[in-house]
């Protein structure tokens, strides 16, 4: 393998503080028995992800979004300096051209991708490449990064050995599930393929996990590699998904780089939405040697959500602001974005006695709970979920049209962050649809926050006007709609300008 080539930042891209808000409730303690530590010790690095204001994709199977190309301009830094990044063999226009199986080819197909979107123009062919060569990728949500690695894992794994032969690392349970969904949905026409959720589950304590694809969370996949219920002697691919939302929860980095030292020696492949310093530096110790791909920082903006917000008197009001929103909210699905699992807590207990329908999801919930709360919401049986960071990150749910902020997110020092408001908002728009990303401020402290991330993605917010709710519910209302006739953003914009 080449010469250890480091990660350079995306262009521009500013340093962001990865501090976050604490909470006022405590984590769970993890002083239980072997196999309750596994489970207590993922649900932890959640309960931890909220009380610090924590950063958290599907296939239609799962009621995710169908997949959608997008136009991302993507940067290649090969690991072998003397390799031209321009050279055709490392870029595929179509499936075809990567040599895939008949009942690989066919998993796509059904899927709903037609050619490989910009990230996997460029990521699949180096992914595939032999000998494997590692990969640190910058990619968000929605691009079809996890399709990516997926094809990769299907592409290398022998069906004829039931052992497992790669493991997915992702740092909360929902992700792991829907990331497991979309390589059980690919490999559907292939013969004897077995996968596998490596998280939390009080019913199969003390068994082995015999399958070839493994998806999990890292203190689960440590504990059980340690214990032997996982064999990791023919494990030769390990995927580590949302990298910087790991190294945001305390102990999940940490953990990662403990699998790995666990295994021989795999291909390893890095996803993160964000480059900070600190995630530099861990991908290179993580993914050495490897080909790089990045954006630039102002491509990092989603298209196709209108980003609207609304100035209130103050803090007080903003619980009677959102019960407003309650009859838009239930059109299609919505995610109401809080920075503490107190503050959901109370969400809930407050709109559910006033006899509106709500679901909250929070690392207080034990695993199976909010498994089901989530299964529910994908299904549509619950339209509005309140919920902290955990899902913040990569889940897609189809129907999701709105988004609502209920507290700006800040750093733990006050500060505007960027990528948490990314993430939250790219929980609507998904896969080229039309949504509404919605953001209460309700002070002089709030506004700022809210115009530097503004400033920071060079993208503008429009205020409401709360003079007319009428006018308010017609104009949102058009949006939600113009995301089901597959308006464009230009179009979107206009509904609120007026055509000026």
């Amino acid at each position: 393998m080449s010469t250890d080539t480091p990660v350079d930042p995306p262009t521009n891209d500013k340093p962001v503080t990865d501090d976050k808000p604490v909470a006022d409730d405590k984590t769970v303690a993890d002083d239980k028995p072997v196999a309750e530590a596994a489970e207590s010790n993922d649900a932890k690095q959640i309960g931890a992800a909220e009380q610090e204001g924590q950063l958290d994709g599907s296939s239609e199977k799962q009621k995710g979004s169908a997949l959608h190309e997008t136009e991302h301009n993507v940067e290649v830094k090969l690991a072998d300096l003397q390799a031209d990044p321009n050279n055709p063999l490392f870029s595929a226009k179509s499936f075809e051209d990567l040599k895939l199986s008949d009942a690989l080819l066919k998993g796509i197909r059904q899927m709903g991708f037609q050619k490989p979107s910009k990230i996997q123009e460029k990521a699949l062919p180096l992914l595939l490449l032999d000998p494997p060569t590692n990969m640190i990728a910058q990619s968000q949500s929605g691009t079809g990064k996890t399709a990516a690695f997926s094809l990769n894992i299907l592409s290398r794994i022998d069906i004829s050995n039931r052992s497992p032969q790669a493991l997915v690392l992702a740092p909360s349970r929902e992700l792991a599930r829907q990331i497991l969904g979309v390589i059980t949905h690919m490999g559907q026409f292939i013969d004897n393929l077995k996968t596998m959720a490596a998280i939390p589950d009080p019913t199969r304590r003390n068994q082995r996990f015999e399958a070839q694809v493994l998806v999990g969370t890292p203190g689960t996949a440590m504990d059980m590699i340690r214990r032997k219920y996982i064999d990791n002697t023919y494990i030769k691919i390990l995927v580590l998904d949302e990298a910087d939302n790991m190294l945001d929860q305390q102990g999940l980095g940490d953990q990662c780089t403990r699998v790995k030292q666990l295994l021989k020696t795999p291909q390893t492949v890095l996803f993160s939405a964000t480059f900070p310093q600190k995630v530099i530096d861990y991908a290179n110790r993580f993914a050495p040697n490897a080909n790089v791909l990045t954006l630039a920082h102002e491509e990092l903006t989603i298209e196709g959500i209108k980003q609207l917000y609304i100035d209130i008197d103050q803090d007080t009001d903003k619980y009677a602001t959102l019960l407003k929103f309650y009859g838009l909210m239930t059109q299609a699905s919505s995610i109401i974005f809080v920075r503490t699992r107190d503050t959901a807590q109370q969400l809930e207990r407050r709109m559910v006695a006033e006899g509106h329908k709500v679901a909250q999801l929070s690392g207080a919930l034990e695993g199976p709970d909010r498994d089901r709360i989530i299964d529910q919401f994908r299904n549509g049986q619950a339209k509005v979920l309140i919920t902290t960071n955990v899902l913040a990150r990569g889940i897609d749910v189809e129907s999701v049209t709105m988004v609502i902020n209920y507290d700006v997110p800040t750093t733990m020092r006050g500060e505007a962050d960027p990528e948490t408001y990314l993430h939250r908002i790219g929980r609507t728009g998904r896969f080229g649809r039309v949504g509404v990303a919605l953001t209460f401020v309700h002070d002089r402290k709030s506004w700022n926050q809210l115009n530097e991330i503004a400033v920071y993605f060079k993208t503008d917010l429009t205020p409401i006007d709360t003079s007319d709710w009428d006018e308010v519910e017609e104009q949102i209302q058009k949006v939600i709609k113009s995301s089901r006739a597959g308006k464009s953003t230009k179009e979107m914009t206009e509904i609120f300008t007026g055509g000026a």
